[in-house]
């Protein structure tokens, strides 16, 4: 064989060993990827190619699959008052990646996860029968927050403050999840829904944080009552009215200018929504002091699951004493969302002691055993003394019996709550936010709710916490004690 034969021979050679190696690091080191991607059709069509597991609320399935027609993908996703419980379920989609709890629990709805596989089921290499999605969600709360809610658009939360359980999670505009599923009309309702102005797929319930106005008042009282600049709700406060913000020439004055509040106690501060009173306390406290207090109720918490992922609600840094001071009353850079506004009043009105706020009661397999019970495993933390949280509980309840709060009223139970009027805008220019963030106990049964109203109707005089989100909170109070 003469030279050039060797080396042309030799060459091939090493042609095919180069496939033959990229062949089998395709196939053992890069397959598992390839197989996992996304545009992988294959995930799809086997995803779908029999029904998903459900997600359950009060005992009935609120999702289930149907069967598609001339397609390779067997199944689609169907839901059942989709509007209604779109900011819990999310949806599971032919076309787009899953959302909320269809996304956090994308394998355990389509039979991938390992903790369901049997002993045949790994024999066999076959996709194990889907699990089930619990809730806490109790379907008169959601319904009555719904409802209540409207046309408006906005959020409301309600908590059980013993247990954690999220009783509703509610999101105003809502959207029918099933024009989602199917791949041949998603991208139609896709374009839809994603120019809609008012931004139907966004979870204002936990996803929109936004200034919460005066309920984070609650929030500068518990501070000043735990580091003892005031020992009771009832000491009268050192509070000029109207308060000179430091280093300005501007005042904060208060909305009603008749009211008592010159010196006021926290309970009256709070009765009639005082700024004046809390923009002074936030600077004699520092914003040290108010930021410490705020994330202990949750604030400034990017890591909150529940287990849909909040948004971090915000108390800022690096503020001076000016600042300071409109971060007292709920304004500045401070945002918050409902599922935050409403673990503050879930802390007071449980003596002070968060119980993790939580929507999924457990998940289990397709024979009904339990994998994981997040109800048993539910964090407690005390975010304010016994004496704090009474004491707040008590000139909450005067804001509802006798103060700005007085359409939150129910007969038969105890109520405490908190207003809130958030501007919004330069200047004010636009409509401002309203608030209400409350608890509510009757019978042996306790409930905490906050609610935001975005936008309405309403004329601008008329926009207030007790005149929009009030009536909601009171509307969910009042399922959730019934329940």
């Amino acid at each position: 064989m003469n030279k050039t034969i060797r080396r042309a021979s030799a060459f091939a050679l090493l042609l095919v060993l180069a496939l033959l190696v990229r062949a089998t690091w395709v196939q053992f080191y890069e397959g598992q990827a390839l197989a996992d991607d996304n545009d992988n059709r294959r995930n799809a069509i086997e995803t779908y190619s029999s029904p998903l597991g459900n997600i359950i609320v009060a005992g009935k399935a609120v999702t289930g699959s149907a069967r598609t027609q001339g397609s390779d993908l067997a199944y689609k996703r169907t839901y059942t008052d989709g509007e209604l419980y779109a900011a819990v379920t999310g949806y599971a989609s032919q076309a787009y990646a899953p959302t909320q709890l269809e996304g956090i629990y994308a394998d355990l709805l389509n039979g991938t996860d390992s903790r369901l596989k049997t002993v045949m089921d790994t024999v066999t290499n076959q996709r194990a029968e889907p699990g089930t999605v619990v809730t806490t969600i109790d379907p008169g709360v959601q319904k009555a927050g719904y409802d209540a809610l409207g046309d408006k658009k906005g959020a409301a939360v309600a908590i059980d403050p013993t247990t954690g359980k999220i009783l509703a999670a509610v999101s105003t505009p809502s959207y029918d999840p099933s024009s989602l599923t199917d791949a041949n009309t998603a991208g139609t309702a896709w374009k839809k829904l994603n120019a809609d102005p008012e931004k139907p797929l966004t979870n204002r319930a936990l996803r929109q944080p936004l200034p919460p106005g005066s309920t984070f008042k609650l929030v500068v009282a518990a501070a000043a009552l735990e580091d003892g600049l005031y020992s009771s709700v009832d000491q009268r406060t050192d509070s000029p009215n109207p308060y000179p913000l430091p280093g300005s020439t501007r005042t904060l004055d208060n909305e009603n200018a008749s009211a008592p509040c010159e010196n006021a106690t926290l309970r009256v501060a709070l009765r009639y929504s005082c700024n004046n009173v809390f923009g002074h306390l936030a600077v004699e406290l520092g914003q040290d002091k108010v930021r410490a207090m705020a994330e202990k109720f949750g604030f400034n918490d990017s890591e909150q699951d529940v287990p849909v992922r909040a948004y971090p609600s915000v108390y800022p840094k690096d503020m001076d004493d000016a600042e300071t001071a409109l971060s007292g009353i709920g304004q500045f850079d401070v945002t918050a969302t409902p599922l935050q506004m409403a673990m503050v009043s879930a802390a007071i009105a449980n003596g002070g002691k968060l119980v993790s706020p939580h929507m999924v009661s457990q998940i289990t397999n397709s024979g009904g055993d339990v994998l994981e019970n997040y109800d048993d495993g539910a964090d407690t933390k005390e975010i304010v003394s016994s004496s704090t949280a009474e004491q707040l509980q008590s000139a909450m309840q005067t804001v509802v019996d006798d103060g700005t709060g007085t359409n939150a009223r129910i007969s038969g139970a105890t109520v405490g709550g908190k207003t809130g009027t958030a501007q919004h805008g330069e200047n004010n220019s636009k409509t401002p936010y309203a608030w209400f963030t409350s608890y509510a106990k009757a019978d042996g049964k306790e409930v905490a709710v906050a609610v935001m109203v975005e936008q309405s109707n309403a004329a601008r005089s008329e926009v207030s916490g007790n005149g929009l989100a009030a009536p909601v909170a009171r509307a969910m109070m009042e399922a959730a004690l019934k329940g």
